[in-house]
């Protein structure tokens, strides 16, 4: 039985007769009706009732037309993968980024990428780190990046770099001339924090509560130059990762490092463990691990 056989049988189902059937698969009648019948020998059942005016599926015709799409769809699959081996000609990646770390660091690594790879296309979803778990699972993303750290039961990972976080205070601010501060001094702060469902947002609930209190949040936001533009107007303090300071230029803006304890800020490229991951998105690993968006 050759697949494009299967395919056939699609088509008469379809149409509900041979004859139109055939003159849209450009075939002779004759020719179609052999080949029907060949498959239906093979399979060792009729497929098609020909008792009427119109052809019918009989219930095994019916149980095998639920399962042609699936055996195509399956066998096209493999054609992928085979293909995949050879040159990487062309492709797409669809990956997820936390919004925080989007502007930052992926501008040093897609356009090298694709300098190299000019025929390979991403599809960018900027989301919180949960979201970007949950759609690589149900294969709707193929890589993400994701504050660690990272479930190692549910995806491989490639740390991808290694910061901290640091205090961003109002220039008028008692910790304004500083280099370093505690945790513990912020108790009595109003704090201007990442949404739920960022990362960054839950080390630093963890920090203050290691520390004996619950921090006062006055504002929430995903946008971190929304978050510095309030801290510039002397609305609160926030705590961001190393990388978005040096993205903020307002000179009312004070840049204090946190210590006691050092709150570990690190990034890791995920994918799902149990997914078929295409050669696209393997030479993009690949070149992600030698890239310089690997160092500190």
């Amino acid at each position: 039985m050759e697949l494009r056989h299967l395919s056939y049988l699609l088509e008469i189902a379809k149409q509900q007769n041979m004859t139109k059937a055939a003159e849209t698969l450009h075939l002779s009648q004759p020719t179609l009706s052999k080949i029907v019948r060949s498959v239906e020998d093979e399979l060792g059942a009729p497929v098609f009732d020909r008792s009427g005016k119109q052809l019918k599926l009989t219930d095994s015709g019916a149980a095998a037309i639920r399962q042609i799409p699936a055996v195509l769809r399956a066998v096209q699959d493999l054609h992928t993968a085979m293909d995949d081996v050879a040159e990487l000609k062309t492709g797409s990646i669809a990956i997820g980024l936390p919004p925080v770390i989007g502007s930052v660091f992926f501008p040093r690594v897609i356009p090298p990428f694709q300098r190299e790879f000019p025929n390979v296309s991403f599809q960018v979803t900027e989301e919180g780190a949960k979201k970007i778990e949950s759609l690589l699972l149900s294969g709707e993303l193929d890589i993400g990046v994701v504050v660690g750290p990272v479930n190692a039961q549910a995806f491989h990972s490639v740390p991808f770099i290694r910061q901290r976080l640091a205090l961003l205070v109002h220039e008028a601010h008692p910790l304004a001339g500083r280099e370093a501060a505690s945790i513990r001094e912020l108790e009595q702060e109003p704090f201007i924090l990442f949404s739920y469902g960022f990362a960054v947002r839950q080390l630093v609930l963890r920090a203050c509560q290691a520390a004996g209190y619950e921090p006062q949040i006055l504002h929430s936001s995903s946008q971190w130059d929304l978050m510095a533009e309030m801290v510039a107007a002397g609305v609160g303090i926030s705590i961001v990762p190393d990388v978005i300071c040096s993205k903020i230029t307002d000179p009312r803006i004070r840049f204090v490092q946190l210590d006691d304890p050092v709150i570990p800020w690190q990034l890791d490229v995920i994918w799902p463990r149990d997914n078929y991951v295409p050669h696209s998105v393997r030479s993009f690993i690949k070149f992600i691990r030698l890239s310089e968006g690997m160092k500190e």
